[in-house]
This record gives structure tokens, C-alpha cells and sequence, in this order.
């Protein structure tokens, strides 16, 4: 069994509200946000028609992190009821696996936002007002992003990359998000995802110039499987993070989600885990827990009348 892509996880969110069903918006496709190995990473834009909030959301297109263009149609219901709050919305696919390692699909996932923030002008939104959710994977890069904290190259010759990755909220559903810690105190997930399939975003390599790509040694493959543990980088500075997850999940354990929330609450950063009782890796009805979200943005990233 794989993690689900969000496509096969949101398909089951058919059922939104008749009011958000009617809302409309305009789709700018295939926004190129960058170049690497000669092909280009694209995004596209949902602008709302009416009462849009100057708010952008980052929605990672993202499941066993495999994503695709042809995904980003099977998102519709969230697009809807976020669209229905007046958020733009940026569906962003980035390097997929098995082309791609995680680490690389986490820089994709900066450059998207430093994008984001530097054509803030021209899609109509703030720049400090950003936020950014997914499921499963799409959510460990989401929190990701939460914890990156990271400012801009001033020297890069791409003004796009002088810019800051910061988010300003982050939501979602059931995230890996301890690769050390997997599912308990000091168990190494890295044997876990091999036997779910997962070898090739994990198979870490370096150059050895006399014999080509060779694997990491064992050592360096755990120093890069915790530099992509959020649970691992929460500081003071983390954006506010919502977390719906199922406690009977079997494939991303819901104490993945518990210990971010506690080292979260440790860093006094906004947090908060919604738990569905009975429910794995997504369930009927999930589409109930998007107002949730939704909420959480209204509540960090929608400024407030005086």
C-alpha cells in the first residue's frame, strides 16, 4: 500500500456545500516558477472572481511525493471552499520521485514560494500573507516549509532567490514528519518506507568522480533523513500549524502528527491536532475537515478590522 496521492485522498470530497460549488474563479495553468535538468516546474493560479482577500495558499500537489499536472483537477474541492473564502490559490507540482529525492522535492517547494512572494503584485495578494497545506506527503513539505524559516540569497543573480520562504500558516492532513522517529521513539523509518515502496525518494546518492553515483554511507543517510524531519527543525519562529489525522492510520502513524504538535507546543507556536477517531489514511467525509482549514487560514492569515 503507497500513500495516497491527494487526488485519491480529496476524490472522496465530492460533497461540498451547494454555495461553494457556485463560487468562480479564473486558471492561469502551467505558471513556470523555475528550471532544473532542462525541464521547468509549473504551478497554476486559482484567483477568485469576487471578495478575494488578497491571501495566497500554497496547495502541494503531493502524494508519496509523486506529483503531477494532471493531479491539480482532482483538488477541485478544497479549491473550492478555500476560492469560496476569497484565498488564491497556487497549486504548485514540484520534481516528482522516482526522478527526484525528498530533499529535492523541499527545494522545489522554496523556490514555489519565493515565486510566489516576489510576483505578489501581480497576483494580487500580500506578500506576508501566505499559507501553504497538503496531505500526506504534500504535508510533510508543507511543515517543511512551516519550519524553514528561511530567508533569501542576497547575492543570487535571480532576484526570485533573493527573495524569502517563509509561510505564514500551515494546515493538513497526516503527515510523516520524524523519519527517525517513525511510528515510535527511535525507530528508523527508513526500512518502512522501503518495504511501502519508497526506495527511490530515499535513495540518497553523491558524485564519486571515478565511479559515478554511489550511495550515501548509512551516517549521512541519517543526517539527510532528519534534515527533512520537521519535527526535527521546530523553532520559536514555526508558522501556526493545524493537523487532522486518523488514529487507526497504518501507513503514516497519527504519533507523527502528535510529536510535531508537542515539540510545537514546547516552541510556544500556535498549533493544533484534530484527531478522527477510527479513520486511516484519509476517510468518507474528509471534505467536512476542509472548512477546518479554511478556518485556521481566516484565523492567522486574514488581518482583522479594527
Amino acid at each position: 500500500m503507497r500513500f495516497l496521492t491527494l487526488l485519491s485522498v480529496f476524490v472522496l470530497a465530492w460533497n461540498v456545500a451547494a454555495q461553494e460549488r457556485t463560487v468562480a474563479w479564473s486558471r492561469q495553468p502551467d505558471v513556470i516558477y523555475g528550471r532544473k535538468l532542462g525541464t521547468c516546474l509549473t504551478m497554476d493560479v486559482f484567483t477568485p472572481k469576487s471578495e478575494a482577500k488578497g491571501v495566497g495558499v500554497v496547495l502541494v500537489v503531493s502524494g508519496g511525493w509523486v506529483s503531477s499536472h494532471d493531479a491539480i483537477n482532482g483538488l477541485t474541492p478544497i479549491v473550492r471552499v478555500l476560492i469560496g473564502r476569497g484565498y488564491t490559490i497556487f497549486a504548485v507540482v514540484h520534481g516528482s520521485q522516482p526522478k527526484f529525492t525528498v530533499p529535492e522535492c523541499v527545494e522545489d517547494m522554496h523556490r514555489a514560494v519565493r515565486y510566489i512572494r516576489y510576483h505578489a503584485g501581480k497576483f494580487g495578494i500580500d506578500p506576508d500573507r501566505i499559507g501553504v497545506m497538503g496531505a500526506s506527503a504534500g504535508c510533510h513539505l508543507s511543515l517543511m516549509l512551516a519550519v524553514g524559516n528561511r530567508d533569501g540569497d542576497p547575492k543570487a543573480k535571480d532576484p526570485v532567490d533573493r527573495g524569502s520562504s517563509r509561510v505564514q500558516a500551515a494546515a493538513g492532513f497526516f503527515p510523516p514528519t520524524d523519519f527517525l522517529n517513525y511510528g515510535a521513539e527511535g525507530r528508523d523509518g527508513f526500512d518502512f518506507l522501503l518495504s511501502r515502496g519508497f526506495a527511490a525518494p530515499f535513495d540518497f546518492r553523491e558524485l564519486n568522480p571515478n565511479k559515478g553515483w554511489e550511495p550515501v554511507s548509512a551516517e549521512k543517510r541519517r543526517e539527510i533523513m532528519k534534515s527533512v524531519s520537521p519535527t526535527q527543525l521546530v523553532t520559536e519562529k514555526t508558522a501556526p500549524v493545524l493537523l487532522i489525522h486518523g488514529d487507526k492510520d497504518e501507513l503514516v502513524p497519527i504519533q507523527q502528527s502528535e510529536i510535531f504538535i508537542a515539540k510545537a507546543k514546547e516552541k510556544n507556536v500556535p498549533c493544533n491536532l484534530v484527531v478522527r477517531p477510527g479513520a486511516a489514511h484519509g476517510w468518507l467525509g474528509i471534505d467536512k475537515d476542509f472548512t477546518l482549514i479554511a478556518d485556521w487560514f481566516d484565523q492567522h492569515l486574514v488581518k482583522k478590522s479594527p
